[in-house]
C-alpha cells in the first residue's frame, strides 16, 4: 500500500515522524481523512483526536488545536499540544475538567468565559480519548532520536 510522510510538531517536541497509511484529524469543519497523494490542503485544527494508521495498526493522539498542511505526499501538523493516549493522566484531566466547569459557573467577563470553555473542551477531549483508547502499542518508536530530526 502507498504511504505518505507524517510529522506532528509542537513548540516543545517532535511528537511523530514516520510514513503512514492514513491520517484522520479534527478540522474546524469536521473530520478530515488524508490518504497518500491527497490534494494540497491547509487547514486549522480544533481540539480532538488524531487517528494514525500505519501498516494497518491504528494509533491515537489528543491534539488541542493547531494547523495541518498536506503537500507533496507529506502531512505536517503544527499543534499547540499533542499527546499519546498513554501520556494522558486521567485523574489530572478529570480535575482540569472540573476546574473549567467551576470557572464557567463563576465566569465574570466574556473573555473569561471563552477561556473557560476552551479549557473545558481540551479537558473533555483528553478524557474521552484516554477512556476510549487504551494503549495498544507504543508508536513513539517512530520518532527520530537524533538531534535535529
Amino acid at each position: 500500500m502507498a504511504s505518505m510522510r507524517l510529522e506532528i510538531i509542537t513548540a516543545e517536541r517532535e511528537v511523530y515522524a514516520d510514513d503512514v497509511d492514513i491520517v484522520v484529524a479534527p478540522g474546524v469543519e469536521g473530520q478530515l481523512g488524508i490518504l497518500p497523494h491527497h490534494a494540497p490542503l491547509m487547514t486549522a485544527l480544533q481540539p480532538g483526536e488524531i487517528l494514525v494508521r500505519k501498516d494497518g495498526e491504528p494509533s491515537y493522539l489528543a491534539v488541542s488545536g493547531g494547523f495541518m498542511e498536506v503537500m507533496a505526499n507529506r502531512v505536517t501538523i503544527l499543534a499547540e499540544t499533542c499527546e499519546y493516549t498513554d501520556e494522558i493522566n486521567e485523574e489530572r484531566a478529570q480535575a482540569a475538567m472540573e476546574r473549567a466547569q467551576e470557572r464557567i459557573r463563576n465566569q465574570g467577563s466574556e473573555a473569561e468565559l471563552a477561556e473557560a470553555l476552551s479549557s473545558l473542551r481540551r479537558a473533555q477531549v483528553r478524557l474521552n480519548i484516554v477512556r476510549r483508547r487504551r494503549p495498544r502499542g507504543d508508536m513513539r518508536s517512530s520518532i527520530s532520536t537524533q538531534p535535529g530530526g
